[in-house]
C-alpha cells in the first residue's frame, strides 16, 4: 500500500469509494482489493479510529502488520499523523528481546496501535507474550502474502485456534488479491479462507476510484538479442585478469556462481556492467575475508553495517595478511580501480559509459528514458536481481545521453543477515528510507529497484515505470503498474525479440486482469431490493399474519402498514445535507433481517430485528417490519396512534408529561386584573414605625400587617418595623380615624403632590410620641389649619431650614424657611442679582407678580421679609434595589434664594421629621407593595426562597418604569427554561431522536404554554405594573368602592397590563430562582409554576448514576486534556463525536447530545454575560449571546480550542472536504472578527454541532452537575467570551429594515430564487423596492449569507443619491398608516411580502429608537391621549415578543422626558421581543438575523442616521470609509456642544465600520488605515478648539484616549516644531487664500480692521499652525470641522464663510448641506439654540 506522507493532510478527507469500503468493513471481515495509490491505508485509519472507540477499555490493542521492514516506519508515521492514538513501531532491528517479557508487557499495555513486521507479531503470539483475544483489529498490509509459510499465514493459523467470539476483526489490503490467474476463483477463495475475510471491491463509486487511480498507458518495447562480443570494449578485461578458475576450493569463493551471474549480467547489461558487477562482488568478498582474519565478530560487523549504512566496511587493506591467491585478486582489483571506483566514493563511476559498451537491452532502455524525459520527470525501472540494480543505477547517469538528465538511486531489499553472503546482502533500513526520501524530494528522479518497490513504500506517482526484466507473476505486474498512476503515465514492458514465452506471459496478464477483477467485483451484486419482482402472496403466509391493536386508541398495525410506518419514521430523523435520508435496511431472502438507522437512539438490540421464515421475500420483509413497529411502540417511539411520537404537526394540546395545555386564544391582549395590594381600610388598622437613619420618626398605618422593609432614599436610610395593631378609643374612634386621614391628606398636599386627595385613603402617615404612640394632639392641631398658620410666635433660628411654609398667593408651592430678614421690609430696594431686581421695591415686585386678572393683591408696606427656598416635592416612587442612587436622580443643589413678606406666609404645623417621612413615603409605599407581593407569591404559589429583590424584579414589568424590571431576568430565565426542559425531555424520552425532542421542547417553552401555566397558577395577581409618578396619589379606594371602615379589606387593586407580561414573568421567576440558588432552586420554582421540568428533585438525584462507566478511547486523550474534564463514560464521549454519516451500530450519533449541548452552551454564555455586565439591557445580553452561540463562533472554538475536526467520526466525503476547506478560514479569523461579522461565515454545521454535543456529554457524564458543565463551557469558550460586550454592531438585514422604515417606505421585501433553473432549492436573494429589483438575485452558499450580503448592498444603493434606485426618488409611500398596517396581528408575517417586511421593520425601528416609556403608550380605545406625547399604536404584545429574541434599546443621546400617565390606565410594555423557535413568524432564513432585532444602544442608531445623511458611494473599501467625513463632523459637533462623552462612541462606530471592510487586508495595512482614521478624528477635534475652546477639546480628547487601542495612539507631535513663525505665516497665507479665494482680501481686511493682531493671529496661528500645520485632514475636512464648531457656538457670519470654503475645497453643494445638517442635528440634541437660525448653504 503506497501513501505519500508529505502529501497527506493532518485532517482526514475520505473519498466516496473509501467511505463505501469502510462502511462494509465495519460489518464484517473484509479484504479491500484496490489499486496502488487508491488510499487503502487511509481506510484502515478510519477503521482503527472506529475500533479504538468501540473496544475502549477492554485492554485490547490494534495490530497493523506489514510484510517488509521499510513499511513499519512509513505506516506507523501515517497512523500517528492521522489519529491521536499512541502508536508503537517494531521491526527486527528495533524490536525488544523476546526474553524481556517485562518490557514487552509494559510496551504492549502502554500504547494503542502497534505497527510491526508479521514475524515479530507471530513471535509474540507463539512465545505467549500476547494473545489474539486481546487484539481488537488486525490490519494486513499487502495481504496477498497470506499463503504457504509466510508469517501472515502463521498468524492466521493462531487466529483459527481461538473461539470465533474472541477473535479480532480482520482488515486486509492488497492491489492483487489473485495470485494465480490460471485458477482465479480458487486463488481468491484460498486468500479468503486464510484471512477469514471476504474480498471486496468498489461497486458504487467506480468512476471516482478511476479518477483517483487512473490506469497508465501500457506499451510493449522489444529489444534485440544480446551481442556475442563488444569490439569497442577494452580487450583486457577484469575477468581475464582475475582468472578465478585458479582459485583453490579451500578459499571460500563460489567461482561457478560468480561466473553464472557474470554471464547473465553480461547478456543483460553488456561488458561494462558485467565487469562492474565482478569488481564489486570480489571486493566485498575480500573485505569479508579481512574482517574474518582480523577477528571482527560477524554480528558486530553486521550491526555496524546496519547502523552506518552500506558504506561501512568497504575499504580493502593491504596490511592484513591473506592467502596468496586472494592477495593476487586484491592486486587485480587495484589495477582496475580507476575504471570502476571513484576516489571520492564507490557509488560514483569515474568514467563515461559509451553506448557501445552497453547491451542492446540497455540501449533500448536509454532510448526510452531519453524519449520520455520531462523537466519534472520521475520514473522507476524494475529489475529482478539486486546486483543488476546496483550496476544499472551507476551506469545510466554516466551515459552521455542521460548524464545531464538522470539522477539515479538503487532500491533493493534487506536480503540475508549472514555476513558470509555479504555481496548479496540487501540495503540497510536507513539507506532505504534515505533513498525513498530523496526520490520524494526529487533529488533523484529515477529509481532502479527490485520487487521491494513494487508494493508498500510511499512513492509519488511516477511518469514512467519500466519492467526491465521479464514479468514473473500477476502480483508483480499489478503492483509495479500501480506506481504509474498519473493520467499521462506510461507503463513499459521490455521483452526480448523472439522470446515468445515472455511476450505471451505479459499478454496473458494484461488480458486476463479485467476478467480476474470481475471475480471479486461482481460477487454479491445481487439487488437486495427485489420489489419489482412479481411475487404472489402465499395463502399460508396470509393465514399466519398477525394484527396488533392498541387498546387505548384502537389503532391497528398490519403487515401491509408496517413497512411504510418504518419508512416514515426514518424520514423524520434530522439529517444535514451531508447525510442521506435515513432508511431501514433489509437483508436476507425468506428470513429477513432489518437494520434500523443508527441515528435512532435505541439500543443495538432494538436497532436490529430478525423476522420469521416466510414463503416469499416480500412477506419476510413485511413480517420483520411488523415485529419492529410493535417493539418501537412498546418503547414509545411510536405513540398510541401508531405515529412517530411528537412529530411535526402533531397536536400540542398537552405538554411532555401529558398535562393538558389550556386554550389561551381567547385571553385578551390586555388583562384586567385584581392584583395583590396591601393598602386597605377596614376595621383593623396596623401601625408600622418608620425609621429614618435609625430614628423613629412617624407611623405608617393601613389595614394590613406589612412586612418590614429597608431602602435608601436620597441618602436617607429608611426602614419600617413590625406591624402593631392600632387600638382606637371606643368613643373617639371615628374622630381618630378621621384626624389620621385628614392629617395624611395635608402631608400629601404639602410634601408630595401639591394637590388635594378626595378619595378615601388606604394608607396614612402619622406623627408619633416618644413612646411610639400615635400623636393625636399634634394631628388635631395641625388639621385645624391644613394650609398653615400665620402665627410666627416662637419661631426662631432653631427652625431655620427645618420649617415648611407657603405663600398664600402660591398655593401648592411649599417653601423652606432659610431665615428671617428684619433688615428688609416690603419697601426695601431688592438686592442686586435677585429675581426682584428691576423693581423699585420688593412690594412693587410682589404686586406685579401676584396680580391676577387686573386684581392687585394687598401687600402691606410694613413688616419684615422672610428668606426662603423652594421645597422639592417628591412625586416619584422609584427606588433602587441595591440602594444606589436612582438613575436620573439629581444630587441636591442649592435652590434659588427667594424673598416673601412674612405677612403673606403661613407655616405648616408638623415637625421636620414628619416632613421627611412624608418626603420618602412614595418610595416606601412602592417598596412595601413590592415586598408584599413577592412574599404572597412565594407562599401562595409554593415558590422556593428566592431573594426578595430578585423576585420583585421578576414580577415588575417594564411599563412600570420602576428603574428596574424583569427583562434581564427574563432573558436569563429563557435560557434556564430551555436547559431544564431539554434535560427533562432528554431523560424522559431516551428513545426519541432529536427531531421528536425538538418538537416537544418547542411546545414546552412556547409562549402559549407559558401563558396557560401562568393563568393556571394565577401569576397575574402578583405582578407590579404601576406607574412611578405620584402627581396623583395612588393609595386610595376606587370611586366605586365602599368607603366605610367596617367593610372587610379586599387587599386587591385593579390594574391593566398586557398578557405578554405573564410569559415574561414566568421566565423571569425562573431566572430569579436560578440566580438565587442555582439549578436546584430553578427546578423547584419551575415545578411550582406548573412547568414540565420533571419535578423539583435535583438532577443528580433524579438521573445520577444512570450512565454506566466505560473506558475512554485513547483517541480522545488530548480532547479530555483540552476540556479539563475526564469522562467516566467513554461510550458517551464516543456518541458525542459520532456524526450520523458514520453509521456506527455500536453507538448512536451525536444528535441527541447536540440537542442537549445547545441548551448548555446557551445558558453558560447567558450566565456569563448576565454576571459580567450587570448594567446591560436584556436586548444587549441577547444580542451578545447570539454572537457567541452562533455556528461560526462555536465552530471556531471547536477547531482552535479543541481540535474536534480532527476527532469527528465521519464517513462522508463532501462533509470531510467541506470541513477541511473551512478549517483554515476559522483558524485565520480572530475572535473579534467572528463576533462582529459571524453572519459572513458559513462553516459546516457539523463542526459547531459536535462542539455542542461534547459539552452536552459533559453534563450527562457529570451526573448532570450544572456547575461542572458550565465551568467547562466557559473555559473552552473563554477566548471568545472576553470579546463580547453589550454594544455590538448590528447585522445588515436589521440595518436595512430599520433604515427603510425610518425613511417611511412600506414597499420593500426580500425575494428568494434559485440560481439553477433545474434545482429545487432556493439559493439566491433579491431586494425588491416598489416592484424594482434593487439587488439580486445574489447567490451565496446559503440563504442567510445571501440575505445579509444583499441587504448590505441594497442599503448602500438605496441611500446613494447618484443611484437610479435612490430611495427618496423611487419611494412614494409618504406617511405609513400604522393602524392599517398593524390590523392583522401576526397572520402571514413574512419578510418576503411587503406588508410583512414593513411590519417587521417598524417593530425593529420601535425597538431601536424608543425608550421604554415611549413604548408603553396606551391604545386609543383604552386610554386618553397624553398632551405631552403622541399616542403610539401597538402591535399586539405577543406579536412583538415572538418577533425576535432581543429585549430593549437604550438611548444614550436622546433622552425624552417621562410622560405623565394615569396609574389606572392600562400599561403597555416596551417593544421588547422574545423570538422563540416554537413560535416562528418569519421565514427561516431571516430569523437568525431578525431574531436579534438590533438591540444595540440607540446611540449607534443615531450615529447611523448621521452617517446616512452624507452622500457617498458604496463604502466597500477602507479608503472609502475613511474618506467619508461624517464622523469628523459628528465628533467635532459633540465636542463643541459640550458632550465629550459621545466622542468615543463616534470613534468606535467609525472604527467598526472600517473593520468591516478590512477582511482582506494585511494586518500591517489594516493598522495603518485604522491609525489614519484615529488621527483624523483627533486632528479635527484639535482644530475645532480654536473656535469652541481648548477646555472642550481637552475633555473630548481625554475621553477619546480612554477607548483608543494602544496601537492607534500617537507618541510624537505631528506639527513641525522646527518651522519658524515666518514659515507658518507663509503657509497660513496660502491656506487662507485657498479657502477664501476671491473673498480672501475682503475677509483679511475685515479682520485687520477690527484689530491688526487679530488678522495676524488668524493667518499665522489659525491657518498656519492649527489648520495647516499637518496634512492629516484635507482642506474640505478642515472646513467641515470649522463649520461643525461654528454651528455649536452659533457664529452665523463665519458659518456662511466656511460653508462656502468647503465648496472652494471641492465639496459639492449637496455635501456641504449634509455637513450642515449633521452638525445641526447633534447641536439640537445637545440643546443648542440659535438666535437667528443657521445660515443655509449658498
Amino acid at each position: 500500500m503506497t501513501v505519500n506522507l508529505e502529501d497527506v493532510s493532518d485532517v482526514l478527507l475520505p473519498r466516496r469509494y473509501q467511505e463505501e469500503i469502510f462502511a462494509r468493513a465495519q460489518r464484517s471481515n473484509v479484504i479491500a482489493a484496490l489499486d496502488t495509490g487508491s488510499g487503502k491505508t487511509y481506510i484502515s485509519t478510519l477503521l482503527i479510529k472506529w475500533i479504538s472507540t468501540k473496544d475502549a477499555g477492554l485492554g485490547k490493542i490494534i495490530v497493523f502488520l506489514v510484510p517488509k521492514v521499510a513499511l513499519v516506519d512509513q505506516q506507523g508515521d501515517f497512523i500517528a499523523k492521522q489519529t491521536p492514538l499512541r502508536v508503537r513501531k517494531y521491526c527486527g532491528a528495533t524490536a525488544i528481546d523476546l526474553a524481556d517479557r517485562t518490557t514487552w508487557k509494559a510496551e504492549l499495555e502502554g500504547a494503542d496501535v502497534f505497527v510491526m513486521t508479521a514475524q515479530i507479531f507471530l513471535n509474540l503470539l507463539t512465545h505467549s507474550l500476547w494473545s489474539l483475544d486481546r487484539v481488537s483489529l488486525m490490519v494486513f498490509d499487502e495481504c496477498h502474502h497470506t499463503r504457504k509459510n509466510h508469517a501472515y499465514n502463521g498468524i492466521m493459523r493462531e487466529y483459527f485456534q481461538g473461539s470465533s467470539d474472541r477473535r479480532p476483526k480482520i482488515f486486509g489490503m492488497t492491489a492483487s488479491p489473485i495470485w494465480n490467474p490460471k485458477d482465479a476463483v480458487e486463488s481468491l477463495a484460498t486468500l479468503e479462507r486464510n484471512l477469514d475475510a471476504k474480498v471486496i471491491a468498489v461497486r458504487q463509486h467506480v468512476d471516482e476510484l478511476m479518477d483517483h487511480s487512473p490506469r497508465p498507458q501500457e506499451l510493449l518495447h522489444q529489444y534485440p538479442a544480446p551481442l556475442e562480443s563488444y569490439p569497442a570494449y577494452h580487450s583486457k578485461t577484469l575477468w581475464d585478469r582475475l582468472d578465478l578458475q585458479r582459485i583453490p576450493p579451500e578459499i571460500d569463493i563460489p567461482v561457478d556462481k560468480i561466473r553464472t551471474r557474470y554471464e547473465v549480467t553480461y547478456a543483460s547489461l553488456g561488458p561494462y556492467g558485467a565487469e562492474l558487477y565482478l569488481y564489486n562482488d570480489i571486493k566485498q568478498r575480500i573485505i569479508q575475508m579481512q574482517n574474518t582474519t582480523s577477528g571482527m565478530d560477524e554480528y558486530l560487523a553486521l550491526n555496524l553495517a546496519e547502523l552506518n549504512g552500506d558504506d561501512a566496511l568497504t575499504a580493502i587493506s593491504a596490511d592484513i595478511p591473506l592467502p596468496k591467491e586472494v592477495e593476487d585478486l586484491r592486486d587485480g582489483l587495484a589495477e582496475f580501480k580507476s575504471f570502476f571506483e571513484d576516489e571520492n566514493g564507490s557509488e560514483v563511476i569515474p568514467t563515461t559509459v559509451h553506448l557501445k559498451w552497453c547491451s542492446p537491452k540497455v540501449r533500448e532502455l536509454i532510448d526510452i528514458l531519453f524519449a520520455h524525459y520531462t523537466s519534472n520527470f520521475q520514473g522507476i525501472v524494475f529489475v529482478e536481481q539486486r546486483h543488476v540494480a546496483a550496476c544499472l543505477s551507476k551506469i545510466l547517469p554516466r551515459v552521455p545521453q542521460l548524464s545531464h538528465l538522470i539522477k539515479t538511486g538503487q532500491l533493493i531489499g534487506h536480503g540475508t543477515t549472514n555476513l558470509a553472503k555479504m555481496q548479496t546482502k540487501g540495503m540497510a533500513l536507513r539507506t532505504q528510507q534515505d533513498i525513498v526520501k530523496l526520490f520524494r524530494e526529487r533529488k533523484i528522479n529515477l529509481l532502479i529497484a527490485t520487487s521491494v518497490a513494487e508494493e508498500g513504500l510511499d512513492f509519488p506517482a511516477c511518469d514512467l515505470v519500466i519492467r526491465f526484466d521479464p514479468l514473473q507473476h500477476m502480483v508483480g505486474y499489478l503492483q509495479s503498474r500501480g506506481r504509474a498512476r498519473h493520467r499521462s503515465s506510461k507503463f513499459i514492458i521490455m521483452v526480448q525479440e523472439g522470446h515468445e514465452n515472455h511476450l505471451s506471459r505479459y499478454k496473458n496478464f494484461s488480458e486476463s486482469e479485467p476478467h480476474l477483477r470481475l471475480v471479486y467485483q461482481t460477487r454479491g451484486d445481487r439487488d437486495d431490493t427485489d420489489e419489482d419482482e412479481e411475487e404472489r402472496d402465499d395463502p399460508a403466509d396470509l393465514a399466519e399474519r398477525e394484527r396488533y391493536v392498541v387498546l387505548s386508541t384502537g389503532a391497528v398495525l398490519t403487515y401491509n402498514s408496517a413497512v411504510g410506518l418504518l419508512n416514515h419514521l426514518c424520514s423524520l430523523i434530522p439529517h444535514d445535507k451531508y447525510t442521506p435520508t435515513h432508511l431501514p435496511r433489509y437483508t436476507g431472502d425468506f428470513t429477513s433481517t432489518l437494520q434500523l438507522p443508527s441515528s435512532l437512539p435505541l439500543t443495538p438490540a432494538d436497532l436490529s430485528f430478525m423476522g420469521p421464515e416466510k414463503r416469499s421475500k416480500k412477506e419476510a420483509k413485511r413480517a420483520v417490519a411488523f415485529l419492529a413497529v410493535r417493539r418501537l411502540h412498546e418503547l414509545g417511539v411510536f405513540d398510541d396512534y401508531l405515529l412517530p411520537a411528537q412529530s411535526s404537526g402533531v397536536a400540542d394540546h398537552a405538554d411532555a408529561d401529558g398535562r393538558a395545555i389550556d386554550d389561551v386564544s381567547k385571553v385578551p391582549d390586555m388583562l384586567d386584573v385584581q392584583v395583590r395590594d396591601p393598602w386597605t381600610r377596614g376595621p383593623t388598622q396596623w401601625m408600622h414605625i418608620v425609621y429614618l437613619d435609625g430614628r423613629p420618626t412617624a407611623g405608617l398605618v393601613t389595614g394590613t400587617s406589612l412586612p418590614p422593609v429597608e431602602l435608601a432614599c436620597r441618602g436617607t436610610y429608611v426602614s419600617t418595623g413590625e406591624g402593631v395593631k392600632l387600638d382606637f378609643d371606643e368613643v373617639e374612634e371615628w374622630n381618630q380615624r378621621r384626624v389620621i386621614e385628614d392629617f395624611t391628606r395635608m402631608g400629601i398636599w404639602w410634601c408630595i403632590t401639591g394637590r388635594g386627595v378626595t378619595l378615601p385613603l388606604t394608607c396614612s402617615l402619622v406623627p408619633i410620641t416618644h413612646d411610639l404612640q400615635v400623636d393625636y394632639v399634634l394631628m388635631e392641631k395641625a388639621v385645624l389649619n391644613p394650609y398653615g398658620v400665620y402665627d410666627w410666635e416662637g419661631i426662631g433660628e432653631e427652625h431655620y431650614f427645618r420649617l415648611l411654609l407657603m405663600c398664600n398667593k402660591e398655593q401648592g408651592r411649599p417653601l423652606v424657611l432659610r431665615k428671617f430678614r428684619p433688615d428688609l421690609s416690603p419697601m426695601s430696594v431688592p438686592l442686586e442679582g435677585s429675581r426682584e431686581t428691576g423693581f423699585p421695591t420688593y412690594r412693587d415686585y410682589w404686586i406685579h407678580r401676584f396680580t391676577r386678572r387686573g386684581v392687585k393683591p394687598e401687600v402691606s408696606e410694613e413688616g419684615i421679609c422672610v428668606e426662603v427656598q423652594a421645597f422639592n416635592k417628591n412625586s416619584s416612587c422609584i427606588y433602587s434595589l441595591d440602594n444606589s442612587a436612582v438613575e436620573g436622580e439629581q444630587p441636591a443643589t442649592a435652590s434659588e434664594i427667594l424673598m416673601y413678606p412674612l405677612s403673606m406666609c403661613r407655616r405648616a404645623e408638623f415637625s421636620e421629621g414628619v416632613r421627611d417621612a412624608f418626603h420618602v413615603l412614595p418610595e416606601l409605599c412602592h417598596r412595601i407593595t413590592d415586598v408584599y407581593r413577592a412574599h404572597a407569591a412565594r407562599v401562595e404559589l409554593g415558590l422556593p426562597p428566592i431573594l426578595d429583590d430578585l423576585l420583585i424584579q421578576a414580577l415588575t414589568i417594564p411599563s412600570a418604569n420602576a428603574g428596574f424590571n424583569n427583562q434581564r431576568l427574563e432573558t436569563l430565565g429563557d435560557s434556564v427554561l430551555k436547559l431544564t426542559t431539554v434535560v427533562h425531555l432528554f431523560n424522559r424520552f431516551p428513545f426519541r431522536h432529536e427531531g421528536q425532542l425538538d418538537t416537544l421542547r418547542r411546545n414546552s417553552v412556547s409562549n402559549r404554554t407559558l401563558l396557560a401555566r401562568a393563568k393556571e397558577v394565577g401569576l397575574e395577581e402578583y405582578l407590579s405594573c404601576e406607574s412611578q409618578s405620584m402627581r396623583v396619589w395612588r393609595y386610595t379606594l376606587a370611586a366605586e368602592d365602599d368607603p366605610s371602615w367596617s367593610v372587610e379589606p379586599r387587599r386587591r387593586a385593579h390594574r391593566v397590563f398586557p398578557r405578554r407580561s405573564l410569559q415574561d414573568c414566568m421566565e423571569a421567576t425562573l431566572g430569579a430562582a436560578f440566580t438565587t440558588g442555582g439549578m436546584g432552586m430553578a427546578l423547584r420554582a419551575g415545578t411550582a409554576l406548573g412547568l414540565s421540568l420533571g419535578g423539583p428533585l435535583p438532577w443528580d438525584i433524579r438521573y445520577g448514576g444512570c450512565i454506566p462507566k466505560s473506558p475512554v478511547s485513547a483517541l480522545f486523550t488530548l480532547l479530555q486534556e483540552s476540556l479539563g474534564y475526564r469522562f467516566r463514560s467513554g461510550r458517551l464521549l464516543l456518541e458525542a463525536m459520532t456524526h450520523p454519516s458514520f453509521n456506527s451500530f455500536e453507538t448512536s450519533s451525536y444528535q441527541r447530545l447536540e440537542f442537549l449541548g445547545d441548551a448548555v452552551v446557551d445558558l453558560a454564555v447567558m450566565r456569563y454575560l448576565y454576571n459580567k455586565f450587570p448594567q446591560a439591557t436584556s436586548g444587549q445580553l441577547s444580542w451578545a449571546r447570539s454572537r457567541a452561540v452562533c455556528a461560526p463562533s462555536l465552530a471556531s472554538v471547536a477547531v482552535k480550542r479543541l481540535g474536534l475536526h480532527k476527532l469527528l467520526l465521519v464517513n462522508n466525503v463532501e462533509l470531510s472536504i467541506a470541513i477541511n476547506n473551512y478549517v483554515p478560514i476559522l483558524e485565520e479569523l480572530s475572535n473579534e472578527e467572528l463576533i462582529h461579522n459571524a453572519w459572513k461565515q458559513d462553516p459546516p454545521k457539523a463542526i459547531s454541532d459536535v462542539m455542542e454535543s461534547v459539552l452536552g456529554a459533559v453534563l450527562v457524564d457529570s451526573d448532570y452537575n450544572w456547575e461542572i458543565a458550565c465551568s467547562v463551557s466557559e473555559m473552552v469558550m473563554g477566548d471568545l467570551l472576553v470579546v463580547l460586550s453589550p454594544n455590538l454592531p448590528r447585522d445588515p438585514i436589521s440595518e436595512l429594515m430599520i433604515w427603510v422604515s425610518r425613511s417611511g417606505c412600506s414597499k420593500a421585501s426580500f425575494k428568494k430564487s434559485h440560481s439553477n433553473a433545474e434545482a429545487k432549492k432556493n439559493d439566491s436573494i433579491s431586494v425588491i423596492v416598489h416592484d424594482k429589483t434593487v439587488v439580486g438575485p445574489l447567490f451565496a452558499p446559503n440563504l442567510s449569507l445571501a440575505k445579509g450580503l444583499a441587504s448590505e448592498r441594497a442599503r448602500s444603493i438605496l441611500e446613494d443619491p447618484k443611484s437610479p434606485f435612490y430611495l427618496k426618488r423611487i419611494c412614494s409611500c409618504g406617511t405609513v398608516d400604522e393602524t392599517t398596517a398593524q390590523s392583522h396581528e401576526t397572520e402571514g408575517l413574512d419578510d418576503e411580502t411587503e406588508e410583512g417586511f414593513a411590519r417587521l421593520a417598524r417593530t425593529l425601528k420601535e425597538l431601536d429608537v424608543g425608550d421604554e416609556t415611549e413604548k408603553a403608550k396606551v391604545p386609543a380605545k383604552q386610554a386618553k391621549k397624553s398632551k405631552q406625547t403622541k399616542q403610539t399604536k401597538q402591535i399586539p404584545a405577543d406579536d412583538l415578543m415572538d418577533l425576535c429574541e432581543e429585549r430593549e434599546v437604550e438611548d444614550m443621546m436622546m433622552i425624552d422626558d417621562e410622560p405623565i400617565t394615569n396609574e389606572l390606565e392600562p400599561q403597555f410594555e416596551p417593544h421588547e421581543s422574545n423570538m422563540r423557535v416554537s413560535d416562528p413568524i418569519i421565514s427561516k432564513e431571516g430569523s437568525e438575523y431578525i431574531s436579534c432585532a438590533l438591540n444595540i444602544v440607540k446611540e449607534l442608531s443615531f450615529l447611523q442616521q448621521l452617517k446616512s445623511l452624507y452622500p457617498s458611494d458604496l463604502l466597500t473599501t477602507p479608503d472609502a470609509v475613511i474618506a467619508q467625513p461624517w464622523y469628523l463632523i459628528a465628533a467635532v459637533s459633540f465636542s463643541a456642544s459640550r458632550h465629550a462623552e459621545a466622542v468615543p462612541a463616534v470613534f468606535e462606530f467609525a472604527l467598526a465600520e472600517l473593520k468591516l471592510v478590512q477582511l482582506g487586508e494585511t494586518k500591517e495595512r489594516a493598522r495603518e488605515q485604522q491609525l489614519r482614521l484615529a488621527s483624523k478624528i483627533r486632528e479635527a477635534i484639535l482644530q475645532s478648539g480654536l473656535l469652541s475652546g481648548i477646555p472642550r477639546v481637552i475633555e473630548s480628547l481625554i475621553a477619546l484616549h480612554g477607548v483608543m487601542p494602544k496601537e492607534l495612539e500617537r507618541e510624537q507631535i505631528l506639527r513641525d516644531a522646527s518651522k519658524s513663525i515666518a514659515d507658518y505665516e507663509r503657509s497660513g497665507e496660502q491656506l487662507f487664500r485657498s479657502m477664501y479665494r476671491e473673498t480672501a482680501d475682503t475677509v483679511q481686511g475685515l479682520l485687520d480692521a477690527a484689530y491688526p493682531d487679530l488678522g495676524w493671529f488668524c493667518k499665522m496661528v489659525g491657518y498656519g499652525v492649527v489648520y495647516g500645520g499637518t496634512d492629516v485632514l484635507t482642506q474640505v475636512e478642515t472646513s467641515y470641522a470649522i463649520v461643525a464648531a461654528l454651528i455649536a457656538i452659533d457664529a452665523p457670519r463665519q458659518i456662511v464663510w466656511h460653508l462656502a470654503n468647503a465648496q472652494h475645497g471641492g465639496a459639492t453643494k449637496e455635501e456641504a448641506k449634509a455637513a450642515r445638517e449633521i452638525a445641526m442635528r447633534i447641536a439640537e440634541k445637545a440643546g443648542v439654540k440659535w438666535k437667528d437660525g443657521v445660515p443655509e448653504v449658498a
